[in-house]
């Protein structure tokens, strides 16, 4: 259900020109560990930049989905939902490979994503009273425990441990295509189903797109002590966003498995 997976392409040196690795890390042997922009020559990026950029990213994305839902008619919303994804794919793709910071741009991804929430969203609640605030509340939950894990250095973004959750990412993103694909074919695999194999794969794609915010937190630390432009703020909060809307989308489908 994510759009786009940023770690993909700005955590990998050797297809991002500008990059150079982060040599006091501990890591300075191994070409696979994150490295961010050269320095910047005006401002640079500070956690106060992150916090704003991501806040007022998320703020839009709400605003979009509270207005498509009331605005959108009911014998619309699989039209705009399904819009609202393949726009912002594209978009998504286009910022992260890219390395997009265009304020307008992103702006416009938020409100794309917003339409996309808030279609899924009316969609589920529908039919289950109540989801959209439990998932919503679960995903800011795992929000704040990867947090706290990364503050506390419980899990660390090591070089193994990046590899490991961008082969994961995709993994998982080239099993939810696969899936989908067979679907127009009416082939059930029973990963979206509500079995208990369905119940375990979003259980794994949670767990995944948890682990993705490791990736987020560290590249922003890594950022400000590199001393990245300001404008690298703004990917990074795209990259949070993009987390957050990932975790919510599974965990609406988790809920309503268990309430189906």
């Amino acid at each position: 259900m994510r759009s786009s997976n940023p770690v993909l392409t700005r955590l990998t040196p050797e297809t991002n020109a500008g990059y150079r690795s982060a040599p006091s890390t501990g890591y300075p042997s191994d070409p696979s560990y994150p490295s961010v922009v050269a320095p910047a020559t005006t401002e640079r990026m500070t956690i106060d930049d992150v916090v704003v950029r991501t806040v007022a990213l998320l703020t839009l994305t709400a605003v979009s989905a509270a207005a498509a839902w009331i605005l959108i008619p009911d014998q619309y919303t699989f039209a705009a939902w399904i819009g609202a994804a393949i726009v912002g794919l594209i978009l998504g793709f286009a910022i992260t490979l890219a390395r997009i910071t265009n304020p307008a741009l992103i702006a416009t991804y938020a409100v794309v994503e917003g339409v996309f929430v808030g279609m899924v969203s009316k969609y589920y609640e529908s039919f289950f009273d109540g989801i959209v605030l439990q998932a919503a509340l679960g995903t800011f939950g795992v929000f704040f425990i990867m947090a706290v894990l990364y503050k506390f250095q419980v899990i660390r973004a090591t070089p193994g441990f990046i590899r490991g959750v961008i082969g994961a990412t995709v993994g998982v993103f080239v099993v939810i295509l696969l899936n989908w694909v067979l679907s127009l074919f009416n082939v059930n695999t029973h990963l979206r189903d509500g079995s208990p194999l369905a119940i375990g794969f979003s259980l794994f794609i949670i767990v995944i797109a948890a682990l993705n915010f490791i990736l987020d937190f560290h590249l922003v630390e890594e950022g400000i002590r590199q001393g990245a432009p300001r404008n690298f703020a703004w990917l990074c909060a795209v990259g949070i966003l993009i987390g957050l809307i990932w975790v919510y989308i599974e965990i609406l489908r988790l809920i309503s498995y268990f309430r189906d």
